[in-house]
């Protein structure tokens, strides 16, 4: 504990300097998807290479059919876990140019009135400052202690913003390289500005196109109306048999490897400061529409979903045209959670629309990806380390949390590398990304570092 409040005490005393180390990143407009700043994306790589290697960390430049990545090595104490810190140096376009207050790429501290102060530039939360966090923790244990509390890894990417093209083959080549005890991913947010979270599940994803088809033609609804069969009618109902009053899923087998969250971490949920009137209300409607008995963060945390996505047949143009559709098309996605198989999903949907199919009638299938949900075991012991560390930082406890979407990269850890992963990240949900003003709480950034010093020092006890 003595060490660990030392590298505290060096975090607070050097924050200033930390902010002009990440003021410097922030300058350099490493927008990957635009061809034109390839150049200042690989200058984005070589400035973190160096800036790891002046702290001890083995670092370097590794080059990709694209962007480069940054992979840096630092020993810990014997036998101690091995972690694999992920963040990405990229950055989103900055347009629309003329809605920005400041210079996307000439960072600042704005202070507010009531004392509080922001960093605003593209890259400020999204991910530069999210990844700095960590950085500057190891910084801060290799000043005041001359190591690091366990073995480390950084692996930063350079193209997460343009859909990681080049990740899924290096990770695959660098597999005994990158592998570890556990994957640290900083690219989420805080519950709110006093309450760090840590989430513990993101849900997996199926996608289906349906084609059903009935007659050779489309036909005059006058002359064939009421013989002939209506594949929009027929898919419809079939659509509609997905889900019965309760709002359950019907699909035979769907729900056989959903497991229930524990109730201690459902107790945790309710105390959170959510709103399903709000929630709902941002968009203009007021009431659940899921499983009924289920409160809206268990229906988008922890419940798999059904859902159709777009329907279509017959005339859709201007005017009226009186025919029966020769087919109708529905795309259909399910949410996953837990150890669904998206393979075992996509078969038992198959089978149900199979199943419903008049005799007059095919069906044609299209895939359109498929991934399983991710979940850290609750009792987990890394997670309730990291839980208590961050505790110890924050106003408030830290809370366990689900994800309704997902993030790509840490299913590939899990089934590339075999790792999981822990999702501690200090982003807000104010902070813009993506938009003009992007801007990371300096709270976030300086509780941020403390919180990873807390979180390595846990998970390096052992």
């Amino acid at each position: 504990m003595a060490n660990l409040d030392s590298v505290l005490g060096c975090l607070d005393l050097n924050l200033d300097r930390s902010v002009e180390r990440l003021s410097a990143l922030l300058r350099i407009p490493s927008i990957s998807t635009d061809p034109d700043y390839r150049e200042q994306c690989r200058l984005a790589a070589e400035f973190l290479v160096g800036d790891l290697s002046a702290i001890g960390f083995t670092a370097s430049v590794r080059e990709t059919p694209g962007h480069p990545m940054v992979v840096a090595h630092h020993e810990g104490p014997e036998n101690a876990p091995h972690v694999l810190f992920y963040g990405h140096y990229d950055v989103q376009p900055v347009d629309p140019v003329s809605e920005w207050k400041t210079g996307p790429f000439e960072p600042v501290v704005e202070s507010r009135l009531d004392g509080t102060r922001k960093i605003v530039a593209r890259g400020s939360a999204d991910d530069k400052g999210q990844l700095m966090t960590f950085i500057e923790a190891c910084r801060a244990f290799k000043a005041e202690t001359g190591g690091l509390p366990c073995r480390v890894t950084i692996f930063l990417e350079g193209e997460e913003e343009s859909g990681s093209p080049s990740l899924n083959p290096f990770l695959d080549a660098n597999r005994e390289e990158l592998s570890a005890d556990v994957a640290l991913v900083c690219d989420t947010n805080m519950w709110d500005r006093e309450t760090p979270a840590i989430s513990t599940g993101l849900r997996g994803l199926v996608g289906e196109e349906v084609i059903l088809r009935a007659a050779s033609r489309d036909l005059h609804s006058g002359y064939y109306g009421g013989a002939a069969q209506n594949p929009i009618h027929v898919l419809s109902k079939i659509l509609a048999e997905m889900r019965d009053e309760t709002g359950r899923i019907t699909i035979p087998g769907f729900y056989d490897d959903v497991s229930e969250v524990p109730d201690d971490v459902k107790k945790s949920w309710q105390g959170l400061d959510f709103s399903a009137e709000s929630f709902l209300g941002d968009v203009g409607l007021s009431i659940p529409a899921g499983e009924k008995g289920r409160s809206v963060l268990e229906q988008t945390w922890s419940r798999p979903t059904a859902e159709v996505n777009g329907i279509s047949g017959g005339y859709t143009g201007k005017g009226f045209k009186t025919v029966i559709a020769a087919e109708a098309m529905a795309k259909v996605s399910f949410r996953l959670v837990f150890d669904q198989d998206p393979d075992k999903i996509r078969a038992a949907f198959r089978k149900f629309v199979e199943d419903r199919l008049p005799e007059d009638c095919e069906v044609e299938f299209h895939p359109h990806g498929g991934s399983g949900a991710i979940q850290l075991p609750f009792d987990s012991p890394l997670l309730q380390k990291a839980r208590q560390a961050l505790s110890d930082e924050w106003p408030k406890p830290a809370v366990m949390i689900g994800m309704g979407g997902s993030i790509p990269v840490v299913g590939e850890f899990k089934s590339r590398l075999g790792m999981e992963s822990l999702l501690i990240g200090f982003g807000l949900g104010d902070d813009a990304i993506h938009s003009p003003n992007e801007k990371y709480e300096m709270t976030s950034f300086h509780k941020g570092q403390r919180s990873w010093a807390r979180v390595m020092a846990a998970i390096g006890e052992g």
